[in-house]
């Protein structure tokens, strides 16, 4: 996969749980869950957009492009 989500690791930055954030942007805890782990195929910009807005951040904090050869 060439995009890595760095969820995790901006809820960490935060000190949000994953249950916490899914409740904030009204999307399940399995979706979240799916989304965090890299396993999503597409994302609406409105979940990202809700994400930012509630952690503070900028997409390009969230999702990583990592080259396939790296």
């Amino acid at each position: 996969m060439a995009i890595v989500v760095n969820l995790d690791v901006m809820l960490a930055k935060r000190k949000m749980t994953s249950l916490e954030l899914s409740e904030r942007i009204g999307l399940t805890p399995a979706n979240l869950s799916i989304l965090k782990t890299g396993k999503a195929k597409a994302v609406r910009l409105s979940t990202i957009n809700a994400i930012c807005r509630e952690l503070h951040c900028q997409p390009g904090d969230l999702l990583e492009y990592v080259g396939e050869d790296a």
